[in-house]
């Protein structure tokens, strides 16, 4: 397959690549950009743990060939931490018990950031909504919820 060439801002950093049509999003996040904070979940869309923001939106980035992300910005877990260190919301998320594994955390933690920044007032329901594509087998949601509605409640 003829390569093309790829640019993308990644967390304000521009990543230049060859790549085949048909590679992943989540592919150059990791190989070429060297950031594997997004994890590989399921591949299919439907586990949430490769959620990165693009554009600032949520999006599955198993979802997305890394040619339809060639010239727009994503934000990652890795970029949305300032100075190395962690937000209120990846701390919550420790000390509330919104994560077991950690394997759905950046996922889920990139669709809470969403909610939390364009709806700092959200209902439960809104949060729920929010979240609602992002699958955990280890907690229950109940840490997760709590994380979230922490910082919410920090915020105000």
């Amino acid at each position: 397959m003829n390569e093309v060439n790829v640019d993308i801002k990644i967390n304000g950093k521009h990543f230049s690549a060859k790549a085949e049509p048909r590679q992943l999003l989540v592919h150059f996040i990791r190989e070429t950009a060297g950031l594997t904070g997004t994890h590989i979940g399921c591949d299919t869309s439907n586990c949430g743990a490769c959620t990165v923001l693009l554009d600032g939106k949520p999006v599955k980035s198993c979802t997305v060939f890394s040619v339809q992300a060639s010239g727009h910005e994503v934000e990652t877990i890795e970029g949305i931490s300032k100075a190395s260190s962690m937000t209120e919301l990846q701390k919550a998320f420790i000390e509330e018990a919104g994560l077991q594994c950690g394997f759905c955390t950046p996922g889920m933690i990139m669709e809470a950031h969403y909610v939390l920044e364009n709806n700092p007032d959200a209902s439960e329901l809104e949060i729920r909504r929010g979240i609602d594509g992002n699958l955990c087998r280890c907690t229950g949601y109940v840490g997760i919820m709590n994380a979230i509605k922490k910082v919410q409640k920090s915020n105000k």
